[in-house]
């Protein structure tokens, strides 16, 4: 088989088990296994849900033609919260991973603190920035600060000791090493943490905007949960779903351009 019929058939048997599952679903709804209240079919679904971006015939009421608003302020949300996690974990991944001073200083006030849920943090949220984006943006940074920051640390306390010693030996300042050797070398754990944080960063901003603001995926959600549309709620499960995979196709095509190198010493070690 030619190289690109091995990749269409490959990109064929990526949507195969999420087609079935469609199938079977449809099949169930329409012989009456599953009570259309409690489960819509999928075809009723899509076109709820097709109302809710386009707003054709209003089958979503008072959300009609409203997706992209929606969507786009649960995206600028995940942005801010996750922009700000990932620069303030990876500084202090970084520091405390390579500073003895630094780990013993900040780790365990850090470690006290990552056991505790993000969602606990809801109503000091909502009392310190009241019922608007901060609260949101505020969960979203804890949900995904704790592992980026816990991947950072892992990378920079297990970059190759030889690698060190090299650089040292060539002259190499610290700062240098920081920047040209212990970074480079733990960016596949802290695009690891990344990638984690960014599903978490979704997971808490749909949370946030249930009880602390009043627009987004998570509101949708929630609001359509009361009028008991649950062909809503699943449309907004599946938006929200959506835009996770796409930040997170994102965030591993920005992986894969910065470490081509190690894709590059994967692909010729397994050519030798």
């Amino acid at each position: 088989m030619s190289n690109p019929l091995a990749r269409a058939w490959a990109q064929r048997g990526r949507f195969a088990v999420p087609v079935l599952l469609l199938l079977i679903w449809e099949f169930l709804a329409r012989i009456g296994y599953l009570p259309p209240a409690l489960l819509p079919a999928p075809s009723r679904v899509f076109m709820t849900w097709g109302d809710w971006i386009f707003g054709f015939d209003e089958s979503a009421q008072d959300i009609s033609g409203r997706w992209l608003s929606d969507a786009l302020a649960s995206s600028t949300r995940v942005f801010t919260g996750y922009v700000i996690a990932a620069a303030l974990a990876i500084t202090l991944g970084v520091a405390i991973g390579w500073w003895r001073w630094a780990e013993r200083m900040i780790e365990p006030t850090l470690q006290m603190l990552r056991p505790i849920p993000p969602v606990s943090w809801i109503p000091l949220a909502i009392i310190w920035f009241g019922i608007a984006n901060k609260p949101a943006i505020f969960l979203v940074f804890l949900g995904a600060f704790f592992p980026i920051l816990m991947n950072t640390i892992h990378g920079v306390k297990t970059v190759n000791r030889d690698l060190l010693r090299a650089a040292a030996m060539a002259g190499a300042r610290e700062s240098q090493l920081l920047r040209f050797v212990v970074v480079p070398a733990a960016l596949p754990s802290i695009f690891a943490g990344l990638r984690i944080g960014v599903g978490s960063a979704w997971m808490l901003t749909v949370t946030a905007e249930m009880v602390a603001v009043k627009s987004g995926l998570g509101y949708a959600l929630w609001d359509s949960y009361y009028f008991l549309r649950y062909d809503l709620v699943i449309a907004s499960m599946i938006s929200i779903g959506l835009l996770g995979y796409l930040t997170d196709l994102i965030v591993k095509a920005i992986m894969n351009r910065l470490l081509r190198w190690q894709h590059s010493g994967t692909v010729q070690g397994a050519r030798a």
